[in-house]
């Protein structure tokens, strides 16, 4: 629960964090009268802001905090002296930068109605989001709900994917984009195992690798993932394709039972510590789910059968993780490589020279490895 006092009279309701971040725990009552830089002197000090003024203007109020956030962030007094420290650094003032902009906090009644003047209808959003509303009050950042919206807004304009010949696929909030379509584009081209008629999809996430290897014409598809929220939006997905019936979806840790002549796993690619929830689909702290796949695959492999680990080696390029590391685990997993094939990203930062990561991104090569049991 988050508490405040208005009017001298005690309020509260339910927290609502995606990223888990606990409530405040200071709250005061904010509007339209607040200056930006007295809020952004509350936030940084961990204040939370009650809105209670009009909506638009705790809209502005939060780009002005972005704006100072911005201006103000402080250097290092030195350079980074190596990748894994730029990346460490960069990832602190990330952390900082979204600790201050959460200071804004937008009340919802128990329909998730914001009777706020000029407040949007965001109803739909937020019950796509979190569920039926329970009648019970809640409270979440303004940040947090601009993000919720966005989401809903890409799940129904949804995202064209060239290797299923452009058709959209519709990522649901929380679960991973298919904006970066590299990796995609390697499943869909490289030469599956023969007589492949069943194939494992670990981490199924918005459901597009199994769409593309059924439409490549894999028969039976089985898919896994730990999230709730990821085997809806690729049942959703699949069955907007039209490809449900041959795509099994199993909540499940890794592999499903049994074997198959081709697993896939695009596990996430750099090993730091998640920040949210939405970030497991990038960041795995200490490489567990890549180390997890490669351990169980030798298991999981029809004889003859592949394991396809598409892979980015941005985390070498960081400093995080080096070549050799990985060749070791694979060798003691005992597999071997059959054959890799590389694409380089296509993604705007990897053309952002202003990116605190640009040399990395720059450098970055994303990789399907084809592994086989020795």
């Amino acid at each position: 629960m988050v508490a405040w006092s208005h009017q001298g009279q005690p309020r509260q309701a339910l927290w609502r964090s995606e990223s888990g971040a606990p409530a405040p725990r200071r709250v005061v009552v904010a509007d339209d009268t607040l200056a930006a830089d007295a809020a952004y002197r509350m936030a940084c000090e961990g204040t939370g802001l009650l809105w209670q003024g009009d909506f638009q203007n705790a809209r502005h109020l939060l780009q002005a905090l972005m704006r100072r956030a911005d201006k103000r962030k402080k250097k290092p007094a030195q350079p980074a002296a190596t990748p894994a420290e730029a990346f460490h650094l960069h990832r602190q003032a990330q952390a900082q930068r979204a600790r201050v902009l959460a200071a804004v906090l937008i009340p919802l009644e128990g329909d998730y109605g914001i009777a706020l003047r000029r407040a949007p209808d965001w109803r739909a959003a937020c019950a796509e989001a979190w569920g039926p509303a329970t009648g019970q009050p809640c409270v979440a950042t303004l940040r947090e709900l601009l993000g919720l919206v966005g989401a809903h807004e890409w799940r129904k304009k949804g995202v064209a994917v060239p290797a299923l010949g452009g058709v959209h696929i519709h990522p649901h909030y929380g679960v991973f984009s298919p904006v970066r379509g590299e990796y995609v584009d390697l499943v869909a081209s490289a030469p599956l195992p023969a007589a492949c008629v069943l194939a494992f999809d670990i981490g199924v996430g918005t459901g597009v690798l199994s769409a593309v290897l059924a439409r490549r014409g894999v028969q039976r598809v089985v898919a896994t993932d730990q999230d709730p929220r990821a085997l809806a939006c690729a049942h959703d997905n699949l069955q907007r394709l039209g490809l449900r019936p041959q795509v099994e979806l199993l909540q499940a840790d890794l592999f499903p039972p049994g074997c198959a002549p081709l697993v896939v796993c695009n596990p996430p690619w750099v090993p730091a510590r998640a920040n949210s929830p939405i970030e497991r689909a990038v960041y795995d702290e200490g490489s567990g789910m890549l180390r997890g796949f490669l351990a169980g695959l030798a298991d999981h492999l029809a004889p003859g059968g592949e394991g396809w680990l598409i892979l980015s080696d941005l985390a070498e390029h960081l400093g995080l993780r080096t070549r050799e590391q990985l060749l070791g685990w694979v060798a003691d997993a005992g597999l071997a490589v059959r054959a890799r094939h590389d694409m380089k990203p296509r993604h705007a930062k990897a053309q952002d020279a202003g990116d605190a990561l640009h040399a990395a991104r720059a450098a970055e090569v994303t990789s399907l490895w084809r592994l086989v049991a020795l």
